[in-house]
């Protein structure tokens, strides 16, 4: 490291200085040499007996403006040390990039865990300023996004039934049961051991429109049943009946499917498996919902529903 006052001594500045000692020991391309098609760089520098070492480094003389040698540990410390082998910056400011890769747990709540711990035991000093990016960055921005996509998701979902059916009931049992079809996406992470990320909550998405459908197939055959006169036990239970093959086709299809993606663990399965694992769980228990939960809430709603217009017709009458 060259001392300013050494320089000033001898009438050297610092950009000479460097310029040598870079020629010395890196080499400067003085010419270059044309072979046919090929050309090659001519580049001088001292041999390897002059800067072998650094005492060796320490003596070699610099020219002097008046033409006098000097060695160089007359203007500079000359030592070996480790340093960063590039400055990068960004936004004009200098800046160290720490990178890491987390494993065996969700992201966002390693990155919670590491403000509080950096927050508690670092001081930065004045002028710097610490940031948190990447992948984390990249899932909050889309987590806000879902925030806004999934109950605009829902309502889309809720006028969509209510234009199919005509009948804010229907519709309402339809999304109230649909928690069930999601929990076996939850429970499906769980046993792979998985944690809620972006990529499980479109698989997520995906699964509520199937189990919506699903819905939609059987709640329409206990509809057009009650439509032609029968009783709401029967209506239930023949109308789940009908739908039987047509659900468990529907699973099937979905699961089988998806069940390699869910199972891989080569290139790009970070991304396609959690989608998959949700789905394939989630269709499982979305069968369940189709076939028993939901028959059997439509049926006791129903007869809640027809037993309350009962107690308020004979309110009225008397």
């Amino acid at each position: 490291m060259a001392t300013r006052d050494a320089l000033t001594h001898w009438d050297m500045d610092l950009g000479s200085l460097q310029e040598y000692v870079e020629t010395a020991l890196s080499g400067h391309t003085a010419s270059e040499v044309w072979e046919q098609e090929k050309r090659f760089d001519v580049t001088v520098r001292l041999s390897v007996a002059a800067r072998q070492s650094v005492d060796v480094i320490k003596n070699l003389r610099i020219p002097l403006k008046d033409g006098a040698l000097v060695p160089i540990k007359a203007l500079a410390d000359v030592s070996i040390d480790s340093s960063r082998a590039a400055i990068t910056r960004e936004s004009g400011k200098r800046y160290v990039g720490i990178r890491m890769n987390v494993r065996n747990r969700d992201l966002g709540s390693f990155v919670d865990e590491a403000r509080q711990k950096v927050a508690a035991g670092v001081q930065l000093p004045t002028g710097y300023d610490l940031l948190w990016g990447g992948e984390f960055e990249n899932q909050e921005r889309a987590m806000k996004r879902l925030t806004l996509v999934l109950p605009l998701s829902i309502l889309l979902t809720f006028l969509l039934l209510f234009s199919a059916f005509g009948s804010v009931w229907d519709a309402t049992i339809i999304l109230v049961n649909m928690p069930v079809a999601l929990l076996g996406g939850l429970v499906g992470l769980g046993v792979v051991g998985m944690t809620l990320s972006v990529s499980a909550a479109v698989g997520f998405i995906a699964l509520l429109g199937q189990a919506v459908l699903n819905g939609v197939l059987v709640v329409s055959a206990i509809r057009a049943r009650l439509d032609r006169g029968e009783n709401l036990w029967t209506a239930t239970i023949e109308g789940a009946r009908e739908r039987l093959r047509a659900i468990l086709m529907t699973a099937m299809l979905a699961s089988l499917g998806l069940l390699p993606a869910a199972m891989s663990h080569a290139i790009g399965s970070e991304t396609q498996r959690p989608i998959a694992v949700v789905v394939v769980g989630g269709t499982i228990s979305s069968a369940l919902l189709t076939l028993i939960v939901l028959p059997v809430s439509y049926y006791w709603a129903g007869a809640a529903r027809a037993w309350f217009r009962r107690r308020r017709a004979t309110a009225m009458a008397s």
